[in-house]
């Protein structure tokens, strides 16, 4: 955090965050203000000036376009090791999931904080500020507690901490195998016995100026729904943000349907998990009345695009929950790769494929998606916009790269969502502090190589 004074000049920069709202694009694009000067102290801007058109003595130069810093609102960091060796051979989630289960069997606090690390710090590097860590490994193998509750954690705390990103530790309740089932060998580690034992060990995690503490419910196949209550008065009595898996395979579905006589959205809503503060992550197949019920109760839905077609889970009612009233996030969930630009992109032309008809989102909603609306979702409600009293998160866009150079003049966020990648990301600001200067991460070295170390320690 900065804690003199700072100015940055973002030589392109997108200010607005329009109302979340479908329709194609306006004539001329989403609108781009050319030379801004953006005064920071203590971590947050004070100051935007637009129409600066050259920057001020001293300034820190932003080339490119500046948007807010990204939030990731979906993420299981330790998913990174899996990518491509999850892609060999055929199969379905149920298949994959057991490989997952392997990689998660090998975790110690130390490997899942190296590698963890790692893997924020290539977030940093696509230009996220904020990810909602949707953790679930909480114990030693076989169950067993560590000396310290929270050593995982903890472990995933300071990784962000030491990759310069804030996190939302979204402490999962992760109880079952399936509806009245117990864990399975697999999931013993991951499990505290009951809703209660979670919320005694959940409860002594300490907030921190870069970290927040929420609550996730893993999947209602996960949590017997006479505990749902219990995980929902916790983060109800901490104001506390609340995420839970939802509809992502129609066998989650068919099952809730026979254990209970209904769809998960409606367990949830039976069992008081709907709500503001709530985000159901795929909402992927979901009835009319549950769309209804999750819009009307401002629920929010969090697309993982890349995630969703690796896995081959299908194409959620992104439009049809946001018209309902359901604020939209993204995240990166399994991280095939790590790029919010590619979620933002995937979410339209996924939407495209599925009804035939282009241009359902604006770049400027998409953005908004992964930025304020993203934030939101993981309890940064200061966060994701410039302006003066946000945090000072910025990324910066190469506006000059192969992918991005020709656009006409002012096309700068269209540029940004349907062309760009996270290898265009030049500059990521956390705090008034530069994380990644023209393309290189300021406290992490050799990203690449951490990631490869932290890999193959989990092979070893």
């Amino acid at each position: 955090m900065t804690a003199t004074p700072r100015t940055y000049w973002l030589e392109h920069a997108w200010l607005g965050t329009l109302p979340q709202a479908l329709g194609s694009a306006r004539a001329g694009g989403t609108p781009i203000e050319p030379g801004v000067a953006v005064e920071v102290r203590d971590g947050r801007i004070t100051a935007v000036r637009a129409g600066t058109p050259a920057p001020p003595p001293g300034a820190e130069i932003l080339r490119g376009l500046t948007l807010p810093g990204l939030a990731n609102a979906h993420s299981h960091a330790f998913h990174r090791a899996l990518r491509s060796t999850v892609q060999v051979g055929s199969g379905t989630f149920w298949t994959w999931r057991e490989t997952m289960y392997a990689t998660a069997g090998r975790l110690t606090p130390d490997t899942y904080h190296a590698l963890a690390r790692a893997t924020y710090a290539e977030m940093a590097l696509a230009g996220v500020t904020a990810v909602g860590e949707f953790h679930y490994v909480h114990h030693a193998p076989g169950g067993t507690p560590y000396a310290d509750p929270n050593a995982m954690g903890e472990a995933l705390i300071e990784a962000a901490a030491e990759a310069g990103i804030r996190i939302t530790l979204l402490d999962t309740a992760y109880l079952s195998s399936g509806f009245g089932q117990p864990p399975t060998a697999h999931q013993l580690r991951f499990s505290d016995g009951d809703a209660d034992a979670w919320a005694t060990r959940c409860s002594v995690l300490k907030e921190r100026d870069h970290a927040r503490i929420g609550a996730a419910i893993h999947s209602v196949r996960a949590v017997p729904a006479e505990q749902l209550a219990t995980v929902a008065r916790w983060a109800e009595e901490r104001r506390a943000t609340l995420h839970v898996h939802l509809s992502e395979q129609t066998a989650e579905n068919d099952a809730c349907r026979e254990a209970h006589g209904c769809t998960p959205a409606q367990l949830l809503a039976l069992h008081g998990v709907l709500g503001p503060r709530t985000t159901g992550v795929h909402n992927t197949h979901l009835t009319a009345e549950d769309i209804a019920l999750i819009g009307g109760s401002g629920t929010g839905t969090c697309m993982c695009p890349t995630t969703e077609r690796d896995l081959a889970d299908g194409i959620g009612p992104a439009a049809a929950l946001q018209n309902e009233g359901s604020p939209l996030s993204l995240g990166s969930d399994s991280h095939a790769v790590i790029d919010l630009l590619e979620e933002a992109r995937a979410m339209e032309l996924d939407e495209r494929l599925r009804t035939r008809t282009r241009g359902r989102w604006t770049a400027a909603a998409l953005l908004r998606a992964a930025t304020v609306d993203g934030h939101a979702a993981l309890g940064w409600d200061d966060t994701g916009t410039i302006e003066a009293g946000a945090r000072a998160d910025l990324v910066t866009i190469a506006l000059d790269s192969v992918r991005t150079a020709g656009p006409l003049p002012g096309l700068g966020a269209e540029t940004a969502v349907f062309a760009a990648t996270a290898a265009d990301v030049r500059h990521t600001v956390v705090a008034g502090r530069h994380v990644v200067r023209d393309g290189a991460h300021t406290l992490v070295p050799d990203v690449p190589g951490a990631l490869a170390r932290a890999v193959e320690a989990l092979r070893a």
